[in-house]
């Protein structure tokens, strides 16, 4: 069985720190999302299997040094993306000391291992909030000029009443009886090499150690409650339609005091009536008479900033072609840069010409030769 470069699937670097992992995930599994038109369930697996690996830094570890992880179970991605984790440590790759460098390299991998299927467990921390996603539509005009724009969502945020502790701390705590204060519970097991001694976290304390006097009546001991929240979000010139805005610590908060979630916005850019947008430039139909642009008089157009704007068409232009404004698109991103304006000419063809009118044509045909 090949093993897989998660690095490449992601189109990241090694070395890439975990805002650049989680932006390429973000990135990938927007275009290829099965929802989406051209949508590539497995080719979507695959970077939601390579970003569960590589988000997590025990998960990165061991692949980083084994080139596999050696863990049971999945996960699921913060945009509800489930796929499942790496496969287990058995009898799909086997189990070759030679392939390790010293008895340590072994030790870790039956202690990744032991984690991986509950016979190890770490005294518990209480897990960040969950991560919130949301959509924002806009004009094109805004995403020329840059705004700002308000949302309302319901997220947990901390209990006022306990300070998100779950309890009411001057009611004090005791030492939990299940566990003699230990916060771990030790059990013996059997399992594929032998018998292990399992530590699992106490249930009854959360493996604190510790029993609340006075659970808070508020929150029901969960440190959090639901509400509505309202924020506003900045949004840079240049924004692309389905780029995804990051708002690092505004989601769900943890229970019992955990870290906040971050909450990721998808933007949305309505269709304009007059342009197209193709990256930063914008594309525009004008129509215009045809002795008009043989004469060289200025024809004027509405810019999308809103400014009137008058050109010539030069000598000899190819009609057939869009005419370039230089810098009157939208701004590229996070650049001082502009895009262009591509007026695309329409002739206008009068609906009815007089006999005069169509001698003075013809006449004209004769004089300019070809170019009719």
């Amino acid at each position: 069985m090949a093993l897989k470069d998660y690095y490449k699937i992601l189109g990241v670097k090694q070395d890439a720190s975990e805002e650049e992992i989680k932006r390429a995930f973000h990135r990938l599994a927007h275009k290829f999302h099965p929802d989406k038109n051209g949508g590539d369930p497995e080719k979507f697996k695959e970077i939601n299997e390579a970003y569960q690996i590589l988000s997590s830094k025990a998960k990165r570890t061991q692949y980083d040094r084994f080139g596999r992880v050696f863990s049971a179970g999945g996960a699921e991605g913060p945009f509800g993306f489930s796929a499942g984790g790496g496969p287990a440590f058995g009898w799909e790759f086997g189990f070759d000391p030679g392939a390790f460098e010293d008895m340590n390299d072994i030790s870790q991998v039956f202690e990744a291992f032991f984690e991986g299927i509950g016979l190890r467990q770490k005294r518990r921390t209480y897990e960040r909030g969950a991560d919130l996603e949301t959509v924002i539509e806009i004009s094109l005009e805004d995403a020329f000029r840059g705004a700002s724009q308000k949302i309302s969502f319901n997220r947990f945020v901390s209990c006022r009443q306990c300070a998100s502790l779950g309890h009411l701390s001057e009611a004090g705590t005791m030492a939990c009886s299940t566990c003699n204060g230990q916060g771990e519970i030790r059990e013996l097991r059997r399992g594929f090499f032998g018998s292990f001694t399992q530590i699992k976290i106490c249930e009854r304390c959360h493996g604190s150690g510790q029993i609340p006097n006075k659970i808070c009546s508020d929150c029901q001991g969960a440190g959090r409650l639901k509400e509505k929240a309202a924020l506003t979000v900045d949004i840079a010139p240049g924004v692309e339609h389905g780029q995804i805005i990051k708002i690092a610590n505004s989601g769900d908060m943890g229970e019992r005091g955990g870290a906040a979630g971050d909450i990721y916005i998808l933007v949305k850019i309505k269709p304009h009536p007059l342009f197209e947008r193709k990256g930063p430039d914008l594309f525009l139909k004008k129509e215009a008479g045809l002795l008009d642009i043989l004469l060289g008089k200025k024809i004027s157009v509405q810019t999308i900033g809103g400014n009137v704007l008058s050109f010539e068409v030069p000598p000899e232009f190819e009609l057939d072609r869009p005419l370039r404004i230089a810098n009157e698109g939208l701004p590229v991103f996070n650049s001082t840069r502009r895009g262009d304006l591509y007026i695309k000419l329409i002739l206008k063809q009068p609906k009815k010409l007089s006999a005069k009118a169509k001698k003075l044509l013809d006449d004209l045909k004769k004089e300019l030769g070809q170019m009719f």
